[in-house]
């Protein structure tokens, strides 16, 4: 009887402190489940999740082991698109509006409403500064007056969010402050000089968050009126000063993403730079060998290196001959397509590529199936009786594909007479435009 009458006492403190989340989606008919996930500094992981009610309200509390840190709710899919952080202290509950107009509004919790309000007025005195430099304005008390504005203004919330998790974010995001007029040059190379200046990498608050990789990316791409390599290189090595004793997986993490960014942007060179330079001995010493191994790929593929070579069986007139890519002399330049009879995209781009090459006599087609088995791609080979045609059995599984590092169908790589690789063009449309 003694135990539950202890229990009953110590229920009543277990409820007050477990807190939660809540919140409204508008309009109620684009949104039907809120999912949260607890952000870490090598990915997320799933926590719980509510479906919204007729209104679009929805609410998921938090349990003991839910400790505090960065969360994340993903309120509609593509999920890297549509979801938002949020700070969970684990001393109060979390409340928030989200529509399509409006965005999002914190209505409850203090840590959250504390860095939107620093937030949005950072942003009103960046638009203050941005006018003035717009307008070419050279008053220096007008300067002078709108950097009071923005020093006073972060001096006010890092005062005002001392002891909160908030805190973290804004001395983080604490701006660069000149102490006499500068035209907009000299302020903009300050201002980069200065980005990651109070940002500290070794925080996991901000290693978890998407503050962190918004400024990195922000900082590399969008700070400098310059896209050179050269400028680019240069950046990503004061990047990986500020990171020095930072954990390697953090490392690995943030380089990941401009490597990708600079790939998707087909900048080859910087890409296998960040390769050869950090990122290939940083995914080996995580041991994170499938990435080793991506961007090791990518490398090998990339424009000016030497394509893979491969076997090619030739039959003409019922004869077969043997010889490979490396060792064809029967044009000016080759196309390598890697597509699949079971592709519908494939089977829409196929013809477009033969009509193409009706008058390009100086390329040659090498077709490479990516297949389970070979009886529809038998059909299928008969209409393009110009290609040179090779089965590639085991689809993605096949040391072809793999060697190219192929991830989708149809994939292209153009090829001089050398076999160099010149261009890879993302689809048939890319390559007619190539070869006009």
């Amino acid at each position: 009887m003694k135990k539950l009458f202890i229990l009953a006492v110590l229920c009543p403190f277990l409820m007050v402190s477990q807190h939660k989340i809540e919140g409204n989606f508008q309009p109620v008919t684009d949104y039907t489940y809120a999912f949260l996930y607890h952000s870490t500094p090598t990915g997320s992981n799933y926590i719980d999740r509510a479906e919204l009610d007729e209104k679009g309200d929805f609410s998921i509390s938090f349990d003991s082991t839910t400790g505090p840190g960065i969360y994340k709710i993903v309120y509609a899919l593509p999920p890297e698109e549509n979801n938002f952080d949020f700070i969970y202290n684990g001393k109060e509950d979390i409340s928030f509006t989200y529509s399509d107009d409006k965005g999002l509004e914190f209505t409850a919790s203090n840590e959250n409403k504390l860095w939107s309000s620093y937030t949005k007025s950072m942003e009103l005195v960046n638009m203050t500064i941005s006018n003035f430099y717009t307008q070419e304005s050279t008053d220096k008390k007008a300067f002078k007056d709108i950097f009071k504005t923005l020093k006073d203004t972060q001096t006010a919330f890092e005062d005002a969010s001392k002891g909160t998790m908030a805190n973290v974010f804004i001395v983080a995001n604490r701006p660069y402050v000149p102490t006499e007029y500068e035209d907009i040059s000299t302020y903009s190379a300050n201002l980069k000089a200065s980005y990651l200046k109070h940002v500290d990498f070794k925080s996991v608050l901000l290693q978890s968050s998407d503050f962190l990789t918004d400024r990195v990316l922000a900082y590399v791409f969008g700070m400098s009126a310059s896209t050179s390599n050269e400028t680019h290189l240069k950046d990503i090595d004061t990047l990986m000063s500020y990171m020095n004793g930072v954990d390697a997986t953090v490392k690995v993490s943030l380089l990941e993403l401009i490597w990708h960014r600079f790939s998707t942007l087909q900048n080859d060179d910087v890409a296998n730079a960040i390769t050869d330079k950090y990122l290939f001995d940083l995914a080996k010493a995580t041991h994170n060998d499938q990435l080793a191994e991506y961007i090791s790929v990518y490398k090998n593929n990339s424009i000016g290196k030497k394509a893979h070579n491969f076997d090619i069986a030739i039959s003409k007139n019922g004869t077969t001959t043997t010889t490979s890519l490396h060792d064809l002399n029967n044009a000016e330049h080759y196309i390598v397509v890697f597509w699949s009879s079971t592709c519908g995209h494939c089977l829409e781009e196929l013809p477009k590529l033969k009509q193409l090459m009706a008058s390009k006599p100086d390329y040659k087609v090498i077709a490479v199936g990516l297949e389970d088995e070979n009886t529809n791609w038998q059909k299928q080979i008969a209409n393009y009786p110009d290609f040179i045609h090779v089965l590639g059995l085991g689809k993605w599984d096949n040391p072809i594909s793999n060697a190219y590092g192929v991830g989708s169908t149809p994939s292209y790589f153009v090829l001089d007479k050398n076999k160099t690789i010149t261009a890879k063009p993302y689809d048939v449309e890319a390559l007619t435009t190539l070869l006009k």
